[in-house]
């Protein structure tokens, strides 16, 4: 037998014994008090969600690093059946919070899946709760996880209706499922710090007339109902396309939107076009239209005005115009949608689109900022003729565009380029690409400062936040005023 030969028998033993070595240490059990488990983490916290509503689901990863198995006795949920928490541990679950006789190997590990259905709060505060997922090992060790929640409760809306004038109040939330329709003739009011949550493909569709009147600390939302989180740095209420949107049909006219939170839509506000321009259909004043999975601001012919109005990170068009009569003054049309490259642009502003022509009566653009990602976010298909002339002007403005010669409709414009030290994202004060939170105040050394008219003072003393547009000389363009430290 040569050498060669008996060198691969002598390699094939050592690997045999070595597999039998590693088999007897994984297969050794150890009952020390000094060995403990481990976990991905000391507290699964759910976010507050509403009451009777089951939550997504989050893993708990429990090791065992030691050079032995480990038996675990029991796990189980400190309150029981009684416990708002269902767990599953490796496919096994919990029946009244409890189950026996788990074992971990040496260097392995368990995966306990965790849910929670919130119970009722009985009242319109939050309530906080907890419990604890115990184990107790073989030895009698006693480790524990903590779990907490938040429980809101809530009005459930389902396929309503509403053919007679209709107000709602601001003590709890109203989750609405199968869209709210308010039909035409009849008035939707909504009171300060009122709170519509909208489930998936649920929005809120308008025939008659809507009244959302908030205040600056207790503002109308409209959102999704989802509460919990994508990602530990995401929750869904910051992602688009939770919910519809609003809808406003033909008959629908002089609807007030102040003091209003519009976010995570499909699209955020949609106005069918109407024959009609002498009765306003919207009026929008210190809201917000943001995160949106569509068009932000659909406008199809209609009259509109917006103030102080912060329109911004939408995957389609953030403001779409196709004919009609607008004032926007002192907005901020804010196109940095960030989870495509693919967005729409931050105004699109026509008169004939696809060969259907619509008349742009009047469409004034005063003291605001319209920017985003890109060279140029603001386009159109404007239709002029020796007869026919579109009153469109830009005052005051900062835009992200190719600079115009025209000097009767670009008149005191700051053009964001890239020459520009505070270009584009730069020009703000917060702008938290990880977290997905923005704030769009201007920065100190931005040329959004101080660039307005002071015609509006008298109209508009203060942006958005309520902050004085006086403070420093000049407003500043935009819904939002630097403040000086």
């Amino acid at each position: 037998m040569n050498k060669e030969h008996w060198m691969k028998k002598i390699l094939f033993l050592i690997f045999i014994a070595l597999c039998y070595m590693s088999c007897a240490e994984k297969d050794s059990w150890s009952a020390s008090p000094s060995l403990h488990l481990t976990f991905s983490r000391d507290t699964v916290a759910f976010d507050t969600l509403i009451s009777t509503v089951p939550s997504s689901t989050k893993t708990l990863t429990v090791f065992n690093q030691n050079k032995n198995g480990l038996r675990i006795s029991r796990i189980s949920l400190g309150k029981g059946a009684d416990s708002p928490f269902r767990a599953n541990v490796d496919g096994e679950f919990l029946y009244n919070g409890q189950g026996e006789d788990f074992q971990i190997y040496a260097k392995d590990s368990l995966m306990v899946r965790l849910e929670v259905t919130p119970p009722q709060v009985g009242s319109s505060d939050t309530l906080s709760f907890k419990d604890y997922l115990e184990f107790q090992l073989e030895s009698g060790v006693v480790q524990r996880v903590c779990l907490t929640a938040g429980a809101l409760d809530a009005y459930f809306v389902h396929g309503l209706v509403l053919r007679n004038d209709t107000t709602i109040t601001s003590d709890k939330p109203f989750v609405v499922f199968d869209s709210l329709v308010v039909m035409p003739d009849v008035t939707l009011t909504l009171e300060p710090g009122t709170r519509l949550m909208f489930h998936d493909k649920a929005g809120l569709i308008l025939h008659g007339n809507l009244q959302a009147i908030g205040t600056q600390d207790r503002p109308v939302v409209f959102r999704g109902d989802r509460t919990d989180r994508m990602f530990d740095n995401l929750p869904y209420d910051n992602t688009p396309s939770r919910w519809e949107g609003i809808r406003i049909h033909e008959t629908s006219k002089d609807n007030i939107f102040v003091n209003c939170d519009i976010h995570s839509g499909r699209y955020g506000i949609l106005c069918d076009s109407t024959s009609d321009l002498s009765t306003p259909t919207l009026y929008m004043e210190n809201s917000v239209l943001h995160n949106i999975g569509g068009d932000g601001l659909q406008l199809n012919h209609v009259s509109a005005q917006f103030r102080n109005t912060q329109i911004s990170n939408t995957l389609g068009t953030s403001v779409y115009i196709h004919g009609g009569h607008y004032l926007f003054l002192h907005c901020t049309i804010a196109q940095f949608y960030p989870f495509v490259a693919e967005r729409g642009d931050a105004l699109y502003m026509a008169n004939e689109v696809n060969g259907v022509y619509r008349d742009l009566h009047r469409c004034h653009f005063i003291n605001s900022v319209i920017t985003g990602y890109g060279d140029d976010v603001i386009m159109g298909s404007i239709s002029e003729g020796q007869d026919y002339q579109c009153d469109y002007l830009f005052q005051n403005c900062f835009l992200n565009t190719i600079a115009s010669t025209d000097s009767t409709r670009f008149v005191g414009i700051v053009y964001d380029t890239d020459e520009l030290e505070t270009s584009h994202e730069k020009n703000f004060l917060r702008f938290d690409t990880d977290n997905f939170l923005y704030d769009f105040t201007p920065d100190s050394i931005s040329p959004i400062r101080n660039i307005g008219t002071t015609d509006f003072l008298e109209e508009l003393p203060a942006d958005r936040f309520g902050r004085s547009r006086q403070a420093d000389g000049q407003p500043d363009a935009g819904c939002y005023e630097y403040i000086v430290p």
